[in-house]
Order: structure tokens, then C-alpha cells, then sequence
């Protein structure tokens, strides 16, 4: 154990002395605060360049009234009020005669001027839109541009086109507008938590306004928080072991310990880096939140499971890297190795979504109970407001616990074969022959 510890404290020593682990400490907290910034600067930069847009209306229903629409948007709502600030762009609006003898061909040189940038892009109404049942293949309105997934004009238009056929229906039915004003009253649903009595007062605490800063940013910060420890932690032991490999180094060492101590050293040692960066951005991050009036969105109750957690997925995933690593035997070998052996830490960002929108969910529930992705789905769930069932983050945790024992056990059968081994790649079938081989 002594002999351990020497090589873990060197290991740690090594790592925090340098300048790297001085700048990437400051440089990841500046890179994510200036993405956000960059995010928020890019919101706020609206593009306010003028646009023009084609309109074929199948119904000619329309045109005076998007008319009226596009008239009221470029005096009203363009401007601030106060500064006379351009805020959003003015639209033009093209109504074009539909040419039912060749409509494609219309369409086509219609987009030939969206590519042209004649246009922004064009709409077309179908014919039965007012009465959609009487034919529902016409009951449609398109809007065709080289951006409308992401196009703001295309809901823009949603708004006119819509209230112009309530209108039109109204007027149908030979109501009064006054008389149906309340009838289409649209009113929100406000999302709330649910109420929580105080163990120790006794008192009910009522129901809080859901908010996106504990339902999703908290969550999704822990998480990115432990995929970035396990790459400052966890990757560079590949590298490393297989250098020290190529260079004779661990012949050297493995002249005074066995190869189980190098390895347990060398993980205790990146874990320990790992865990000193986690704790510098914990106290920093909770320091941060208090001081801007955030303390009571902080989900103390999470952190000590997070710590927990980080632990087990480091030494379970740095065992898996310093056994990958010394079967290595160049870089071409550890290129081939990197991508399998981070497939425990990406997979559960493919997922975190899913698993955010519902944590009680099959998906959810399965994957944080499969011990290589417990540790950043589970804590996900958890950070979360839902309340889990008691013995799921417990079962998660013996799981996590039991295949981080063999993930030791595993990785020091391969890393005592494979650090002495010249020449052999590094194939599944030979990794499982390490570990099971007697000797």
C-alpha cells in the first residue's frame, strides 16, 4: 500500500505542478462561460436585413388581409419604441397568380429566386384551407425557404393566416366577433413543483414555479461536469502507460513494485487530479450561485452522491485506460483503443435529453442502472426535480461498485501481461486472454 501511495502522490505532484493543469483549471470555466455569452450576444444579434417573400394563395383569401399584416409589422413592431432601434427586419410581401396549367414549374423558378436571394422564400395556401373537410389535400399552408427549420418569419406568418380564418369562419356562422371573443381566450398552463412538508417544522411548503435552471441546467452541468473529470482523469492514462511503455520506463519500475501497485498508483493518482479539479469548481460554482442569489436552487443533497459517484467512475474508468494502455505499443495502437474505451462516457450524453425530458422512463431507469453509465445517468435523474424510487440510486451504486472491483481486477490481470508485452496488437481476443490466463 505504501509503495501506492508513493506513486500515486508522484503521480498527483506530477500533474498539478505543471502549467497545463494551471491554465486548463482557469480555461474551462472561461470556455463555457464564453459559449454562453456567445450564445446569449447571439440571441440578442437579431438579423434586421429587409426580406421579401412571395406569396401563391390556391384560396384568395388573403391578400388584403397579410397585406394589412405586413403593413402593421414594418410601422409597429420593427422599432423600439422608445430608441427607434431597428429590431427586426421589414418584410415585403409578392402575391403571384398560381398557374394551375404547370404549378411546379412555378414553384421551381419561384425557388430559383430564393437561391437567387430575389426572395427570402414564398408561401403557398392551398384552396380548402378555410374548410379543411371538404377536401383535406388542399387544406394546407407551405412555406419554402433554404432555412425553415429555423426560419422566425415562418411562425411569424402562422399568426395572420390563422386569426384571418377564424375571422372568415366566424363570419360563416354569422356570429358577432363580440360574441366570440372569449370562445378563443388562449390561457397558459403554469407549471408548478409539487408542495413539501418540512420534516422538522412540520409546516407545508407551497408549490414553486418550475424552473428551467434546476430542471435542466443543474442536471446537465453535473453531467458535463463528470464527462470532462473523466477525461482529465481517466484518458490521459492511456497515453501515458503506453509511453512510459515505448520508453522502458515501467521495465525500470516494475523492478520495485508489482504491476498491480504501478497501476493502482498511476489511477489513485489521475483520480486524485480529477477530484481536486471537481472540488475547485464545486466550491467555486456554489460560492458563485450564493453570492448572485441562487443558493436555493443548489442541490446540496446531490453532491455528496456526485462525489461518490465520480470516484467509482474514475477508478473504474481509469483502470480501464492504464490496462488499455500498456497493451499499446505506438500511437497508432492507442488511436485505435481511445475511441471504444470512451464509449462509456459518451454514450450517456447521447441520451441526456430523453432521460431530462422524462427520468422515470424505461429508457432512464435502465440506462442509470447499467453500471458503466450509473454514474452520469444516475446522477442526472437525480439532480433533477422528480423523486426517484428509494432503492434505485442504491442499486445503482452496488452495480457501480461491483464492476468497478472488476474493472480493477480486469484491468491489472491485462496491465501485468501487457506492460512486459513487444510487439503484440492489442486485440479484444488477446485482452481477454490477459485476463484470464494463469500467468
Amino acid at each position: 500500500m505504501r509503495k501506492i501511495l508513493i506513486i500515486a502522490l508522484r503521480e498527483y505532484k506530477a500533474a498539478v505542478k505543471t502549467k497545463s493543469f494551471i491554465i486548463s483549471l482557469v480555461m474551462l470555466p472561461v470556455l463555457m462561460g464564453g459559449s454562453v455569452a456567445v450564445s446569449i450576444i447571439a440571441e440578442k444579434k437579431v438579423d434586421t436585413t429587409d426580406k421579401k417573400f412571395a406569396v401563391i394563395d390556391h384560396s384568395g383569401l388573403f391578400e388584403e388581409s397579410l397585406k394589412q399584416s405586413v403593413k402593421f409589422h414594418n410601422e409597429v413592431e420593427i422599432y423600439k419604441p422608445d430608441t427607434k432601434e431597428k429590431i427586426k427586419p421589414a418584410y415585403q410581401v409578392e402575391f403571384i397568380t398560381p398557374d394551375n396549367t404547370d404549378l411546379v414549374k412555378q414553384k421551381l423558378e419561384l425557388s430559383d429566386r430564393v437561391s437567387s436571394k430575389d426572395l427570402t422564400g414564398f408561401l403557398e395556401i392551398g384552396s380548402s384551407v378555410l374548410h379543411p373537410d371538404a377536401d383535406p389535400q388542399n387544406a394546407y399552408v407551405r412555406f419554402y425557404s433554404e432555412t425553415s427549420i429555423l426560419d422566425e418569419t415562418q411562425n411569424w406568418f402562422s399568426n395572420p393566416i390563422n386569426n384571418h380564418l377564424r375571422e372568415l369562419r366566424i363570419a360563416d356562422l354569422h356570429l358577432s366577433p363580440d360574441s366570440t371573443k372569449e370562445l378563443f381566450y388562449w390561457t397558459n398552463i403554469e407549471g408548478l413543483g409539487l408542495l413539501k412538508k418540512d420534516v422538522n417544522s412540520g409546516q407545508i411548503k407551497d408549490a414553486e414555479k418550475s424552473n428551467p435552471v434546476t430542471s435542466l441546467l443543474i442536471p446537465y452541468i453535473l453531467v458535463m461536469m463528470m464527462f470532462m473529470m473523466g477525461m482529465v482523469g481517466s484518458m490521459p492514462l492511456l497515453t501515458a502507460v503506453m509511453e512510459e511503455k515505448m520508453e522502458r520506463i515501467a521495465e525500470v519500475l516494475l523492478g520495485t513494485v508489482t504491476p498491480f501497485q504501478f497501476m493502482a498508483g498511476k489511477v489513485l493518482g489521475s483520480t486524485g487530479v480529477a477530484l481536486t479539479t471537481a472540488t475547485i469548481y464545486i466550491v467555486g460554482g456554489v460560492f458563485t450561485g450564493k453570492q448572485l442569489g441562487g443558493g436555493n436552487m443548489i442541490p446540496y443533497d446531490i453532491l455528496p452522491w456526485f462525489f461518490i459517484f465520480l470516484v467509482l467512475f474514475l477508478i473504474m474508468a481509469g483502470s480501464i485506460m492504464a490496462a488499455l494502455g500498456s497493451a499499446c505499443n505506438d500511437n497508432k495502437d492507442a488511436q485505435n483503443m481511445s475511441f471504444p474505451a470512451m464509449l462509456p462516457m459518451l454514450l450517456p450524453l447521447f441520451v441526456i435529453m430523453p432521460v431530462l425530458r422524462n427520468p422515470l422512463g424505461s429508457l432512464a431507469t435502465v440506462m442509470s442502472l447499467i453500471p458503466p453509465f450509473t454514474p452520469m445517468v444516475m446522477i442526472v435523474r437525480q439532480a433533477t426535480p422528480v423523486t426517484l424510487p428509494v432503492w434505485q440510486p442504491y442499486a445503482g451504486l452496488a452495480g457501480v461498485i461491483l464492476f468497478t472491483l472488476f474493472a480493477v481486477w480486469a484491468g491489472s490481470r491485462i496491465f501485468r501481461t501487457g506492460i512486459l508485452m513487444q510487439g503484440q496488437k492489442p486485440t479484444f481476443a488477446n485482452l481477454v486472454r490477459y485476463v484470464f490466463k494463469s500467468r
